[in-house]
């Protein structure tokens, strides 16, 4: 009798992913199961879930940019940066990027997530500490594992508690970590303050500008311009190139010195392979357009005011929005679920947070603004969300 043959006759046996099973049970009796939803090319649906702030990446600019770039170099970039996975618009978008942003350098990723992971690990270290702010994106927690420092998880948005922690340490190697603007309820790090208390303690600033990119700053060169840090000695930035500017990709901008250290030590950019030409050609159309075209960021501001201000006139509880996210509150997780289906039937597309996503255990629709949304199209969001919204208190 062959092995087979024995395993059949023996019956039913435990395999080794059996435990996967009681996990999908777990995720289904929590409401926690999330499912892909492949979206159509074209959609009538009203977009105010996708983090295409500025209205980019359907901009003919931009597809007409990303095409060519792969006409010519290629669908892929064939290898990593350092062997074959740089062409001369990935060269291009950094020096154009620090420039617009105002740093002395950059250097581009595969995505936002990598360049997160990159800048922690290579800046940080087993003897080093990291102070991480409590909201953090998932990209930040995970590079702060990764990096083995010390990590100190500090309340949100208090710089105060960041100077105690680095107090605690003298003379110890130290980043300080936060999003500029925070992905779940749209509201600002005090990125001033927080530099003052690094400065004070000898502490590096690393700020994830993924969300105000393209939004804060003049014309939209992100928070860290806004705040008169952009180009500091000791203040490195990261940001995607899949929000504002419509593509896909990240970066990682601060001193040359800083930069170089990243090329040589960075294992999410000396072993990945190259962000796609296509992708890099989109970014620098979107760029160079949001540098003809600097109105941009105001509008999308003031679209994100503006529904801010609609909702909570009509009753809403949402949070005041500091650049393009705008957070409404849910009465509970089952509510919030109900709530965005029943605005996608009728038509609107809206984000949904909901526990364990967000910390504060508060469920949340969670709203774009986008600078190419008109007057109609926003009063129409408006109204959608609404008629369609659950009975009793938010959150």
């Amino acid at each position: 009798m062959s092995q087979a043959e024995e395993a059949r006759d023996a019956g039913p046996r435990r395999t080794a992913f059996d435990w996967t099973d009681a996990e999908a049970r777990r995720r289904a009796d929590a409401g926690l199961v999330r499912t892909l939803r492949p979206r159509a090319a074209e959609s009538e649906l009203l977009d105010l879930a996708s983090n295409d702030y500025l209205g980019l990446t359907r901009r003919r600019e931009v597809t007409e940019a990303a095409a060519e770039a792969a006409v010519r170099w290629g669908a892929g970039s064939t290898g990593s940066r350092l062997v074959t996975g740089t062409t001369r618009l990935h060269t291009r978008l950094e020096r154009e990027l620090a420039e617009f942003c105002g740093f002395e350098a950059a250097l581009v990723f595969s995505s936002g997530y990598t360049a997160n992971l990159a800048a922690l690990t290579a800046l940080g270290g087993r003897d080093s500490l990291i102070v991480s702010d409590a909201s953090n994106h998932a990209s930040i927690v995970d590079g702060c594992r990764l990096a083995r420092a010390e990590t100190a998880v500090v309340p949100h948005t208090d710089p105060e508690a960041v100077a105690k922690t680095l107090a605690a340490h003298p003379g110890r190697r130290a980043l300080a970590v936060t999003d500029s603007v925070f992905s779940v309820d749209g509201d600002k790090a005090p990125l001033p303050w927080l530099a003052a208390a690094c400065r004070a303690h000898g502490a590096g600033l690393v700020v994830d500008d993924a969300h105000g990119l393209g939004v804060l700053g003049e014309g939209g060169r992100g928070a860290l311009h806004e705040a008169g840090l952009a180009g500091d000695e000791d203040v490195v930035a990261t940001l995607t190139l899949s929000k504002s500017l419509g593509s896909q990709g990240g970066a990682v901008l601060g001193p040359a010195r800083v930069i170089e250290h990243l090329v040589n030590a960075a294992r999410t950019f000396i072993f990945d392979t190259g962000l796609a030409p296509a992708a890099a050609g989109g970014a620098l159309a979107s760029l160079r357009l949001l540098v003809a075209e600097p109105d941009l960021a105001e509008r999308a501001r003031t679209v994100a005011t503006t529904l801010y201000r609609l909702l909570t006139e009509a009753g809403l509880t949402a949070a005041r929005p500091d650049a393009a996210v705008v957070s409404v509150r849910a009465p509970s997780p089952e509510a919030a679920l109900r709530w965005a289906a029943d605005c996608r039937e009728q038509g609107l597309a809206v984000g949904c947070f909901r526990p364990p996503s967000v910390p504060d255990g508060i469920s949340r629709l969670r709203l774009t603004a986008r600078a190419d949304l008109t007057d109609a199209q926003i009063e129409r969001a408006v109204a959608t969300i609404l008629r369609t919204a659950p009975a009793g208190p938010q959150g």
